[in-house]
This record gives C-alpha cells, structure tokens and sequence, in this order.
C-alpha cells in the first residue's frame, strides 16, 4: 500500500521535469528565433548600405531669425527626399532622427565668438508595417501620416520656433545666427553605422548662417 504514494510521487516529479524541459526547450526556440530574425534584419540594412549610392540633395529655400519681444524667433524650411537606400532602410524598420540646431552668437574680435543661446529640435521617424503608415515624434507628440512625402514635410520645416529669450545688455543688433539641419547617424543601429561608412547618400545636411533682425521694440 505504501507504494502507490511513492509511484504517484514519482510520476508527478516526472511530469514536472517534462514540463520545466519543454518550457526551456521553447524559450530557447523563441530566443534563437528573435536571434535570427535580428540577424536577417541587420544583413538586410548591411546590404542596403552596401548598394551604390550618389550624393543627396537637401535645400535651405527659407531661413529667417528675428529678435522680438518674445525672444528670438526662428523659421525655416527645407527641402529634399529621402535617397534610395535611406527610404529602404526606413521601410525595412530602421527609424531615422532629424535634428536642428540654433546657436545665437556675438562676434568678437578679440577673442573667440560669445555663444549666447542655443537650442535644438529632434524629429523621429518611422515606419508603421502594421498600418502602412509613417510617425512622425517631436518631443512628446506624435502624428500619423498616410504618406511618407506627408511625413517628410512633417520634419522639414519649423515656423516662429523660439530658440532664445530676447537680446539685451548690448547684444542687440549685434549678433548673428548659425543653423544646421542634419540627418543624425549617430542614432543608427551601430551595425547600420559601420556599413554605410561616408556614404553620401546618408550625408543629408545644411549648415547656414543669417544675420539676427530686429523688430521695433
């Protein structure tokens, strides 16, 4: 009579080791697969960045800055579409990262160049396989877009963006403004980063700079 328990026992530790190997067994699948799946993507964006490419072409039509009683103010707008290999990347689900920035500088012959204000915008985008959409994120928002031309005038341009509070103590109508525009990189899968190299068709870029204005304050 005493055996039944010790055999009931047995079979339950038996099941129990059945069950705990099968669970290992799928979590390794499951991980082996994300392994792989992570593989196949980034030779995928290795032989995106491997294709010939030529230079892209991104154009700076407006740029205006203006010291106000509101501050400095700043719009601008650019121009340009996303080379080849750069929307395929983007379809294959690498998000790419805009960025602008503002310095406010006061020339001195005397010394280095006084920086007095800076300020920088980040937009995100990406690629929504589900909804065959695009986002785009600037700070905490984001917005939905149908088409990706749509979504690309979404990260182009910025109007009355202030980027500083307004000049006093002499450095009214005295300074200048340095703006760059940029397609960030560094934000890139690294393995994406190593693979495009100096490509130029990444080198999406504008650097100007622009007399301050002044309003009649």
């Amino acid at each position: 009579m005493a055996v039944q328990p010790r055999l009931a026992s047995s079979i339950d530790t038996s099941r129990a080791f059945a069950t705990a190997a099968a669970c290992a067994l799928g979590a390794g699948a499951r991980r082996m697969h994300a392994a792989l799946r992570a593989g196949l993507l980034m030779l995928a964006l290795l032989l995106v960045a491997a294709r010939p490419c030529h230079a892209a072409a991104l154009e700076l039509p407006l740029l205006q800055a203006q010291d106000s009683e509101q501050g400095v103010m700043l719009t601008f707008e650019t121009r340009f579409d996303l080379p080849a290999g750069v929307s395929e990347a983007l379809q294959k689900g690498v998000a790419l990262h805009f960025v602008a920035t503002a310095e406010v500088v006061r020339p001195r012959w005397y010394w280095r160049d006084k920086r007095i204000a800076q300020a920088t915008r980040l937009w995100r985008l990406s690629y929504q396989p589900l909804t065959f959409s695009y986002r785009v994120s600037l700070g905490g928002l984001s917005q939905t877009y149908r088409s990706l031309s749509e979504a690309l005038r979404a990260v182009q341009s910025s109007a009355q963006w202030r980027i500083a509070e307004p000049l006093t103590g002499g450095d009214e109508g005295s300074c200048h403004l340095e703006f760059s525009y940029r397609l960030d990189t560094d934000q890139l899968p690294r393995p994406l980063q190593i693979g495009i190299g100096s490509q130029p068709e990444w080198n999406l870029r504008v650097d100007r700079t622009v007399s301050l204005s002044a309003d009649n304050r």
